[in-house]
């Protein structure tokens, strides 16, 4: 059993790892790739580019968001 949890454990540390807003954020990006191209709403060739600028933009907002300057006193 401890095997499992650490493998587990390992797995999520990895994945997630300190920031569990950007592991949801690519995983959203990723299903509405996924949806885009089951439903045929845009061509095959266009899906990379537009998954590909969505995680760049989640990870540029999680920079932006947590790297705002603090409040001066």
């Amino acid at each position: 059993m401890r095997f499992i949890k650490g493998f587990f454990q390992f797995w999520y540390d990895f994945i997630v790892g300190d920031c569990w807003q950007i592991a949801l954020g690519v995983v959203l990006v990723l299903g509405l790739g996924a949806w885009l191209a089951r439903g045929e709403i845009v061509s095959r060739t266009a899906i990379p580019p537009i998954v590909g600028i969505g995680i760049v933009a989640v990870v540029l907002a999680s920079l932006l968001i947590t790297s705002k300057p603090k409040a001066k006193h």
